[in-house]
């Protein structure tokens, strides 16, 4: 640590976003970066503390330390090699993680966290620019083969892992292009794809078979893949999304958030959607309902599509503005978070429960709400809510729905396989990733639910390690 006292003379300084009147203008990535020097500056307040705990908060195991410390001392290559160690795709993370580390930095609790998360993107893409990224190819192979169904975070690192085995491994992706969630998921404002696409590069040169619209159990045979690979990495995602069983929810003009996600990251890929197929937000006062970040992605994809107005409702409460003594440090805040989507334009509201779809025509027109109140949770129980008297209409010609996601996709490759399904329908595994079916081992979001990409990240990770030692057997 080349100054130990950085922290106290130097402030948190962030990149900040582009100006909003330019940026719900286009789709291009709403952050700015630093030049290297402010990130180098950055970088020195790190303080190297005895227990990292922004390394204890990574699903990854990050090391923020040590590359911090490099990118101080100008080390960039050493600063990406310490990455790298234990983050596949730190680019994606960089864009698009809620940075857990950073809430656990000592420094958040007064001085303001250390820039973790725009320090490792700027790693990141100095090394894809002095070209410190190039393929890397086993010396031999090991003469086994490995079938990854599903090309999101978690399917991506177990293919990369796996392949740097040796093993050679075949990705199966349903969509037209691979890259899951992170290319149809997130909207490009987050994620351009071209940082996607740039990886896939790399991962193609070094050996990684991609294969895309090929959905197994519809298009492509169960029986081939569990006949024809010596192992299978199950990595398909909990597609499935909650929906609302209330009256008048056969309207027209009703959509689940990823639907209108998908079809807005095909059209800026240059994809013609027919107009009797288009969602969109144009003229229209759009009802998001779900205060996630699935749901701030469609506030700030309506904003740019021209919506007359936008607002954003959530059954939970409104949680408290910047600290929740319910969840102190370093564990991450449940706090209310603001992003640069909410800034962009919306109304945002808390205590609203959906009761029913009113339409006119066969299409929706408003909304029905009532109020709730929350009663705190008894020990061991989930906390529950009562209605209130209170009711509403909201004017909605356009309602997405973005309350998270249930469960894997059951229908076909899971239903023929046969897999034993957890107590939430997720496919179950044991600690090591295994399946209830031979040679089949679980990854991501399909074995334990809806999360964070970091986290699908170092699940794919170790699943690859467990189905190499499965291989060696």
């Amino acid at each position: 640590m080349a100054n130990p006292k950085a922290f106290l003379s130097i402030e948190r300084k962030e990149a900040g976003y582009r100006p909003l009147h330019e940026r719900i203008a286009d789709f291009g990535e709403v952050e700015q970066t630093l030049n290297n020097d402010d990130r180098t500056i950055q970088a020195s307040r790190c303080m190297e503390c005895g227990i990292p705990f922004c390394h204890w908060a990574c699903p990854l195991g990050n090391k923020p330390p040590e590359w911090q410390d490099a990118v101080y001392k100008g080390k960039w290559k050493e600063a990406y090699r310490l990455l790298e160690e234990t983050n596949d795709f730190p680019e994606f993370t960089g864009r698009i993680c809620p940075a857990l580390c950073e809430k656990a930095c000592i420094l958040n609790i007064s001085f303001g966290a250390v820039t973790i998360r725009e320090n490792e993107a700027a790693i990141a893409e100095r090394a894809f620019e002095e070209g410190y990224i190039h393929p890397w190819k086993p010396k031999k192979r090991t003469g086994k083969r490995v079938a990854v169904i599903g090309s999101g975070p978690a399917g991506l690192a177990a293919a990369n892992q796996l392949n740097r085995k040796g093993h050679s491994v075949t990705v199966f992706e349903k969509d037209e292009k691979i890259g899951g969630l992170l290319r149809f998921g997130i909207p490009d404002f987050k994620l351009n794809k071209s940082v996607i696409d740039r990886r896939l590069a790399v991962l193609k040169e070094e050996g990684i078979t991609f294969v895309t619209s090929a959905e197994i159990g519809k298009n492509v045979s169960t029986g081939d893949i569990l006949g024809k690979f010596d192992a299978v990495c199950v990595a398909i995602g909990a597609g499935t999304p909650r929906d609302l069983s209330v009256e008048g929810r056969e309207l027209k003009g009703i959509y689940f958030a990823l639907d209108f996600l998908r079809q807005q990251n095909r059209i800026v890929a240059g994809k013609t959607i027919p107009a009797k197929e288009t969602i969109s937000a144009k003229g229209k006062h759009v009802l998001v309902i779900g205060g996630g970040d699935t749901g701030s992605d469609c506030v700030g994809t309506s904003v740019r599509q021209g919506a007359l107005s936008v607002t954003q409702i959530e059954i939970m409460p409104k949680p408290p503005v910047g600290f929740n003594p319910a969840t102190p440090w370093p564990y991450y805040p449940v706090i209310l978070k603001t992003t640069s989507s909410h800034q962009e334009g919306c109304e945002r509201r808390w205590n609203l429960d959906t009761r029913r779809f009113i339409g006119e025509k066969g299409l929706v027109k408003a909304v029905e709400v009532a109020e709730v109140v929350w009663s705190s949770a008894s020990e061991g129980e989930r906390p529950t809510f009562v209605h209130t008297d209170h009711r509403e209409l909201l004017q909605a010609d356009l309602v997405l729905l973005a309350m998270g996601f249930v469960h894997p996709v059951l229908e076909g490759f899971v239903q023929d396989a046969g897999f034993e399904l957890d107590g939430r329908r997720n496919i179950k595994c044991d600690a090591t990733g295994r399946t209830s079916v031979d040679k089949v081992f679980a990854a991501g979001d399909a074995s334990y639910g809806a999360g964070l990409v970091v986290r699908a990240i170092a699940s794919g990770r170790n699943v690859a390690e467990e189905i190499d030692r499965f291989l060696a057997q």
